[in-house]
This record gives structure tokens, sequence and C-alpha cells, in this order.
């Protein structure tokens, strides 16, 4: 959903309601669940504030299983009109690490929603909290066979060090 800025309301325009933004992920298995934004003007910067929830596949970073995660990331944004190429340079400021821009009086909405669950999206994401990953000797999933392999043999890179630290610690 494209606004045209300077046909934003006085008061405000309000959106709400996951059919307001069909389609507005990249990736289709991403799914809008949730949309609730107030689009508003601040002379010739538009705020943005509201909630979006967000239903993401992931895969987990321990044993590699598919799942959903939720997000819903509280939506607080500030768009300026893109400076003009080729005038003096413009050096921005730490409060200016909140802001973004938009282009010939558009603001698309799709794109700010993708950009808040991309970013809200945890880093290493795990299937549970207490995920036991794979065996790193057969690669089976811990968490639904136990495993009879025995303990990985240490690293012989590490058997000099190993010798030290018992000289070190010995008479």
């Amino acid at each position: 959903m494209v606004i045209r800025v300077s046909e934003i309301p006085d008061d405000g325009l309000s959106v709400e309601g996951a059919d307001k933004l069909p389609e507005p992920f990249h990736d289709r298995s991403w799914r809008l669940e949730e949309l609730a934004l107030l689009v508003e003007r601040d002379d010739r910067d538009v705020v943005v504030r509201g909630r979006i929830a967000v239903s993401v596949p992931q895969v987990c970073g321990r044993c590699l299983e598919r799942f959903p995660t939720r997000v819903a990331p509280a939506v607080d944004a500030r768009f300026s009109p893109r400076p003009e190429r080729g005038k003096e340079p413009i050096e921005l400021g730490s409060d200016d690490l909140e802001l973004d821009f938009y282009t010939d009086d558009s603001l698309d909405l799709a794109q700010l929603a993708e950009t808040e669950t991309t970013l809200a999206l945890p880093m290493k994401p795990l299937c549970r909290t207490d995920c036991r990953g794979l065996c790193p000797t057969c690669g089976g999933n811990r968490n639904v066979v136990e495993c009879a392999c025995a303990g990985r043999a240490p690293d012989p890179r590490f058997a000099v060090l190993k010798d030290l630290a018992g000289r070190l610690s010995g008479p």
C-alpha cells in the first residue's frame, strides 16, 4: 500500500486490518496477521506508529527443524523527504539514526512492514529454548532420538596445550 504524503489528512490516516496490505512481503511464506498503524504528517516529515504481527517460518539454529515464529514489533518510524543529490553533503546526527526517507511524495507501508518484521526476527532462531540440537557424530536430531554415539574425541591439535597444562600444574 503506497500512501501519498500530500494526501494524508491533518488528523492522520488510520490503517487497520491485515487485509489492507495484501502480500506485503517478498517471501510469500510470511503471513501478516495483524496491522494497526497511524500515519501522521509532521510538517514535511511523516510519522508512523502502531503495531504489526507476523508469522514467519524459521529454521532452528541447533536442530535445523522448521518451525513458525510470531513477531509483533511496535512501529515507531519517522520519514523525511529524500535529500536531493548534488547539493551540499548532509551530515547526520545521532538522532537521525531512527530516520528513514520517502521519495516522490510516496510512502510504501508494505516496505515498512517488511523492514520492521525483519529487524524483529531473532538472530539465532531456536525451535525451543531447551533444543538439544544435532549429534556432532551421526547428525541425528537429539530432540527426537537418543543418540548412542560415544562422546567426541578431543581435537589432537590441542594435545600440546594439554601437555603444557599438565607440566605447569605439576610439582
